[in-house]
């Protein structure tokens, strides 16, 4: 790792975001299983071994769960304790030359995971006046800390009609800019982050796409995709879809694109992708190697769902892997070197 004093982190633009490298962190994912808190703060821990392993980057996609009711007669009440926490993890960022980006996984209105939100950030203006409100908090909170360090993703993995989330991020851009006019700003692509987005190039935004194709391969045997149940263990090169899916058709699926949206200005990102534990650890890092080197050509960072956890280097749970004890976590050393290598 380099000398920590002798270097900073890139200056990102909309137009050309840095080639970042790192992982989603989750302790705010969610809230937790007995009740409205969330699972607990974020571990400086975590970012002192990200940067000993030369990453900078991390991805923190939030529940507004976390620190407001779900009801929505209270959504503009927040639990300043648990926004503090959102607070340290900007700081440790700080403090460790990582990037934090802040992202709404779950935002009034809308989550791509049950349950279902009580009023739609599509076609509810109740809760559109509720998601600015939470993103202008969080300008408010970080106003006048540069976009090296900190910067926003307004909504994770959006499903609706391109006029929907132009509507929607228009507003919740205006009402950032209104109280942090250069907050770097990056929004995830249409059809769950895999669709640029060409419309809203003229916004000056960043734009985040996903990196989970095909999903037999980063998605088997996930309990949580009905659709890839009782599928066969998954190969690479791959079978999906009545496609045959290999380097070459990552790159026209999800590479030429989103090239084609770089040409009109705009900065492009990979914030998720993975392979879940239950596909064969060999299979998983050959897959995991195309598409590294996929983006290293394309010059996009990137950010791994997740850190710890059954995506992650550490604690991941496969059946097939030897792991190495790592100050008490279980760490894939083999998938760490790889990363490490693009």
């Amino acid at each position: 790792m380099a000398d920590a004093a002798n270097w900073t982190l890139p200056d990102p633009k909309p137009n050309k975001l840095p080639r970042w490298r790192g992982f989603n962190l989750l302790e705010k994912f969610v809230a937790g299983k007995t009740g409205p808190e969330p699972e607990g703060p974020y571990q400086e821990r975590d970012f002192e071994w990200i940067a000993k392993w030369d990453f900078n980057f991390v991805r923190l996609p939030m529940s507004y769960h976390c620190w407001a009711t779900p009801d929505p007669a209270h959504w503009t009440e927040l639990n300043e304790r648990v926004l503090k926490e959102v607070d340290d993890a900007v700081n440790y960022g700080k403090q460790h030359r990582i990037h934090v980006n802040l992202n709404l996984h779950r935002i009034p209105g809308y989550c791509v995971n049950p349950p279902a939100e009580p009023l739609n950030l599509w076609t509810d203006e109740r809760a559109l006046e509720a998601a600015v409100f939470h993103w202008k908090h969080f300008a408010e909170r970080y106003k006048g800390k540069p976009n090296r360090e900190v910067s926003f993703d307004l909504i994770n993995e959006p499903n609706t009609t391109e006029e929907n989330y132009i509507r929607v991020v228009t507003a919740l851009v205006e009402g950032i800019r209104s109280v942090d006019p250069d907050r770097l700003i990056i929004i995830d692509g249409l059809q769950f982050g895999n669709q640029p987005v060409f419309k809203l190039a003229d916004l000056k935004l960043g734009q985040s796409t996903r990196g989970y194709l095909p999903m037999n391969v980063s998605h088997y045997k996930a309990e949580w995709v009905p659709m890839l149940k009782d599928l066969p263990p998954p190969t690479w090169p791959a079978h999906w879809m009545n496609v045959t899916w290999t380097a070459e058709t990552l790159r026209k699926f999800s590479i030429e694109p989103w090239k084609k949206l770089q040409k009109e200005g705009v900065g492009v990102h990979v914030g998720e992708w993975g392979c879940f534990n239950k596909t064969p650890h060999d299979i998983a890092l050959r897959w995991m190697e195309d598409q590294l080197k996929l983006w290293k050509d394309a010059g996009w960072g990137w950010s791994l769902w997740n850190f710890r956890g059954a995506f992650g280097i550490l604690n991941s749970d496969r059946a097939d892997v030897s792991y190495k004890e790592y100050q008490g976590e279980q760490l894939d050393e083999q998938m760490l070197a790889l990363l490490r290598k693009y």
